[in-house]
């Protein structure tokens, strides 16, 4: 029995653990003892900076030390075009889907006074960020400055030109030994991800009580209507019909990767963030997928980066409705423009909490759109937020057991 679930990628005892921690953590939540929840809150809260503190590391050893060693061959093009290839056509869907959804349910405009009220909740200083400002961050201007500052994909950019001079550079015994010592961090990353995953039970009853807490005392409420139902059926039907038919399309069994990713899944429900779920998302894809290691370990912490299915659904119903309160027309071509905008920009948006709201806002504010509305969206936002990170997580994991399976069968 232990060989039949290790090969179908499924833990029962795991799965009944988790959820287990899932229904205690919901439980201890309600029951509105501040102590006990603040004791959680800062439970949640080390396991979320422990994780995010072993993404950064695991996103620069992964990238650079797949690049140094199978970037001379030509494997290493095969695994980056097929990536490149499922999350653009995954992420188009999921912002096509959205525009389609929108203007079936057709939400109608917010009344005046309360677009100009929710001016007052829009975070300061994020209607001053443009798109330009979030490009230029990418590029470092000190060697510290992506690991301090936790910029995703300026990480990603700096591992990725480490791993590819080392590819390209003549072999001598210094970069064979400095290769080891990549590969020998790498290792030991790996085992205290093991540790932390063993004791994520904990962490679970945390994220769960926390969350309970929050809707108990009704900080997670409010509802502008037909826009929320677009937003959250679009990731639905993303999450449960658009990315199993792509995997069954390539061959793949859903409920086998389903099951397997589980672990990774709901963690990014909790923790709103595809980087600091990334360790979790590699060991599950490794341990309980079989994926190879080169491939895990290169395709995951780009798509962390760049698959961002719920994202472009975001960005694009959103800037819509922003869009329609401001008297812009919506016309076919403008939607087709704001289709192409949204994959674009989730592509290029880090996997960080709220990443999301902050880019549509930014986007807004750009073009001169009512970003009062947004201050209406953000209290309903840690809700939308958990849904759209654990699609994303799970089209990372589509992603890679489709291109896992299509490397394997040549």
């Amino acid at each position: 029995m232990q060989n039949i679930q290790q090969k179908n990628g499924f833990n029962a005892k795991q799965f009944l653990i988790w959820m287990a921690a899932l229904i205690v953590g919901g439980f201890l939540g309600t029951l509105g003892y501040e102590w006990l929840n603040n004791f959680l809150n800062f439970v949640a809260t080390v396991y979320t900076r422990l994780f995010k503190f072993i993404a950064v590391p695991t996103i620069a050893l992964s990238i650079t030390t797949t690049l140094a060693l199978l970037g001379g061959k030509k494997d290493i093009g095969k695994i980056f075009r097929r990536t490149l290839l499922y999350t653009f056509l995954t992420t188009l869907v999921a912002s096509i889907l959205g525009a389609v959804l929108y203007l079936t349910i057709a939400p109608e405009n917010l009344a005046q006074d309360l677009i100009t009220a929710g001016q007052n909740d829009v975070p300061a200083n994020l209607g001053k960020i443009s798109y330009y400002d979030h490009i230029l961050s990418v590029v470092p201007d000190n060697i510290l400055a992506p690991i301090s500052s936790g910029n995703v994909l300026s990480i990603l950019l700096v591992a990725a030109a480490v791993g590819l001079t080392l590819a390209v550079m003549k072999s001598s015994e210094n970069i064979q030994v400095l290769i080891k010592g990549l590969l020998g961090l790498q290792e030991l990353l790996f085992t205290l991800i093991k540790a932390l995953v063993w004791t994520l039970p904990l962490g679970i009853v945390a994220f769960a009580s926390q969350l309970s807490a929050q809707m108990s005392e009704g900080i997670i409420v409010g509802s502008i209507g037909k826009y929320v139902a677009v937003v959250l059926i679009g990731n639905l039907l993303q999450f449960f019909v658009v990315l199993p038919l792509f995997l069954l399309i390539r061959g793949v069994n859903p409920i086998r990767v389903f099951r397997g990713m589980l672990p990774a899944v709901l963690m990014a429900l909790f923790t709103k963030s595809s980087a600091a779920t990334l360790p979790v998302t590699i060991a599950s894809a490794e341990n309980n997928l079989n994926a190879k290691k080169e491939v895990a370990r290169f395709i995951l912490p780009i798509c962390c980066t760049i698959n961002m299915n719920g994202c472009a659904a975001f960005v694009l119903i959103t800037s819509l409705f922003v869009m329609q309160n401001g008297d812009i027309a919506l016309t076919p071509g403008v939607i087709a423009l704001w289709i192409l905008i949204s994959v674009i920009s989730a592509i290029g948006n880090a996997g960080v909490p709220m990443g999301c709201y902050f880019l549509t806002l930014s986007l807004m504010a750009g073009i001169g759109a009512p970003i009062g509305i947004m201050g209406i969206i953000l209290p309903i936002y840690t809700i939308i937020d958990m849904i759209e990170t654990a699609i994303n997580v799970w089209s990372d994991a589509c992603v890679c057991a489709i291109v896992d399976k299509e490397l394997k069968a040549n």
